[in-house]
């Protein structure tokens, strides 16, 4: 790897461990506001409507200038993506290690939590986060190795459709407790005004999440693991 490649990826970890900071301090804040007894489920519901769109586009934000620091860092689009997911894996590792240091929380890698929240929460034990983002970094140097010997990067339709396949699997994952919830109760024509629903937040309060689709989840991941082997291999021949 050349040293202006190792010099970039020096300053987007910079970047990432700092912005992982300031996430955590937040949220720290938050769940002093709405969870002073500690977080754990059942949580207390949907937030209050005003707060709750502060955090959606907190976190849109936050996608945003992941993707920023990506783009300057990058030259060419897939360098560009590369370093993008390379930021979103340090500051992903970082948020969790200074929730650790601050709060003790989480009690271990099982530990549930709530992943994201758009368009509706996503919730998923810290480890299977944590593990996507081995494969992130993997993926992120592989592309950055490859533009620095000059090789053209391209992914071929099989590759893309295993390692895209993947990804929806590992979503599906997250945001399957809370869209049964909502679709499968029949809330989703009122789901614009989910933080006003009585009934809906009642529902909420009491959800306890038992059991994590780990088969699922590890298939997803190992069919994205596939396609960039796939990519690895056939490139390097290249």
């Amino acid at each position: 790897m050349k040293k202006e490649s190792r010099n970039k990826i020096l300053i987007v970890t910079i970047f990432a461990i700092a912005m992982a900071f300031l996430e955590t301090t937040v949220v720290v804040y938050l769940r002093k506001l709405f969870y002073l007894n500690g977080f754990s489920f059942p949580l207390k519901g949907f937030l209050e409507p005003s707060i709750l769109s502060i955090e959606w586009i907190r976190e849109f934000a936050t996608i945003i200038m992941l993707l920023s620091i990506g783009f300057l860092a990058g030259k060419k689009l897939y360098e560009r993506f590369a370093y993008f997911v390379y930021a979103f894996a340090v500051w992903d590792i970082f948020y969790y290690v200074f929730l650790k240091v601050i709060l003790n929380w989480p009690e271990s890698l099982l530990t549930w939590d709530v992943l994201f929240l758009i368009p509706w929460p996503w919730v998923a034990p810290v480890l299977a986060p944590l593990l996507c983002t081995i494969l992130m970094i993997i993926f992120s140097f592989l592309v950055i190795s490859f533009e620095d010997s000059g090789i053209k990067i391209r992914f071929n339709l099989r590759e893309w459709i295993l390692a895209t396949a993947g990804v929806i699997v590992v979503l599906y994952t997250w945001i399957y407790d809370y869209g049964k919830i909502i679709i499968g109760g029949g809330y989703a024509g009122d789901f614009f005004t989910l933080s006003n629903n009585s009934p809906f937040i009642e529902i909420v309060s009491n959800y306890v999440p038992l059991s994590f689709k780990w088969f699922l989840f590890l298939f997803g991941l190992a069919i994205s693991s596939l396609g960039i082997l796939m990519f690895y291999l056939r490139t390097r021949r290249a």
